[in-house]
């Protein structure tokens, strides 16, 4: 599943880590040298260039793509970015910021799939809307919180547990994948299974230790 991340600044760049930690194939546009060079340095397939160019997307592969995200600072971009993208059937989103009059809004919400206010979202925020989910029960992500993928081992305690009975402190499962699938919101009664992926929005300071609670060590 490709997706292609416009804009590699702190929306863009968090949403692309995490998309890549769950396994999806990303691709980052942005026109900034220094930010080319970062996402090349943390491992992305990185296309420099304005993405609210036709050529440019097309170098991204927004033939193949899933889905685009215009997350530069900058709305005007990020529209070009989404309508462009729309004449390749792929899912929009667009970040904008919340000081935009409610008419102006609501033309962009017509006009691309979702919207995003990352000032509330975050990057999960953007990354869940990407893949096509509601990400409205967590909406108040802050900086306290990050999200954290884990792929479950053989002999993790979790294997075998329903999803939804899975307690954790200060963290909570919001995603679900087998292997090699997408991550969803998990349905009453799916249980899991070694290999399976887990999406957790945890507390920054316990990061380590829920990791510890579901996989062992």
């Amino acid at each position: 599943m490709r997706l292609i991340i416009v804009g590699f600044g702190r929306v863009g760049s968090r949403t692309a880590r995490v998309l890549a930690e769950e396994g999806h194939e990303v691709v980052v546009v942005d026109d900034d040298p220094e930010k080319v060079d970062r996402a090349r340095s943390r491992g992305f397939t990185v296309v420099a260039g304005d993405g609210s160019t036709p050529s440019v997307l097309r170098e991204a592969g927004v033939e193949e793509a899933v889905a685009v995200g215009g997350l530069t600072g900058d709305p005007n971009v990020n529209f070009e970015v989404c309508m462009l993208a729309k004449e390749y059937g792929c899912r929009t989103v667009m970040r904008i910021s919340e000081d935009f009059r409610e008419e102006v809004y609501d033309e962009y919400e017509r006009a691309v799939d979702e919207v995003i206010y990352p000032e509330r979202l975050g990057a999960a925020g953007a990354k869940t809307a990407l893949l096509g989910g509601n990400f409205n029960a967590i909406g108040d992500l802050t900086e306290q919180l990050q999200v954290v993928a884990v792929a479950v081992p053989e002999d993790a305690p979790v294997v075998g547990q329903p999803v939804h009975d899975i307690a954790l402190d200060g963290a909570r499962v919001y995603a679900h994948g087998r292997k090699r699938e997408p991550l969803t919101i998990p349905m009453p009664g799916i249980t899991v299974e070694a290999g399976d992926r887990l999406a957790l929005i945890t507390e920054t300071a316990r990061a380590e230790d829920t990791r510890n609670a579901l996989l062992g060590g």
